[in-house]
């Protein structure tokens, strides 16, 4: 079975592993990923675990478990994902496309995420976050001798 994800890939090799324990995300991207597919399946528990104690508030799991068996996910598109194992923040732009009320409705988040102890853990995120023109400094805040890169040299290109 392919991974809810849309990443083309095998669930067993994909998401399956972090969401049953036995590997962590060592990337946003891979927790960006792991986090729409517990949306798909309901894993309220997973949800909560994954996000950051500072922004969670009084989330909880039966909350995100309920959303998401309340709604029909249709896909997942990742516009560019920013943090390598060795960061201690990372960002990921997205678009998820859900059923809500028999209309198709896209949830267009750009999310930030931050290691703590080791693991990432989204923290939150800009819903409906402004284009961004070829020119402008990049959103995820790469720099080039301390300059900051253009969005079309940095994650443009992702």
């Amino acid at each position: 079975m392919l991974c809810h994800c849309h990443s083309q890939q095998l669930f067993a090799h994909c998401c399956q592993p972090y969401l049953d324990g036995t590997q962590t995300p060592s990337t946003p991207l891979a927790l960006m990923r792991s986090r729409y597919s517990a949306f798909v399946l309901g894993l309220g528990e997973y949800l909560l675990h994954s996000w950051h104690p500072d922004t969670k508030g009084g989330l909880t799991a039966d909350e995100l478990t309920t959303l998401g068996h309340n709604t029909e996910w249709l896909g997942l598109t990742i516009v560019f994902a920013r943090g390598k194992v060795t960061d201690h923040v990372g960002m990921v732009e997205f678009k998820a496309r859900y059923r809500e009320d028999n209309r198709v409705v896209t949830l267009h988040e750009r999310s930030n995420f931050a290691q703590l102890a080791g693991r990432w853990l989204y923290r939150d995120g800009l819903i409906n976050p402004p284009k961004i023109g070829a020119n402008q400094p990049c959103p995820c805040g790469a720099t080039k001798n301390g300059t900051p890169k253009k969005y079309k040299h940095c994650c443009a290109k992702c």
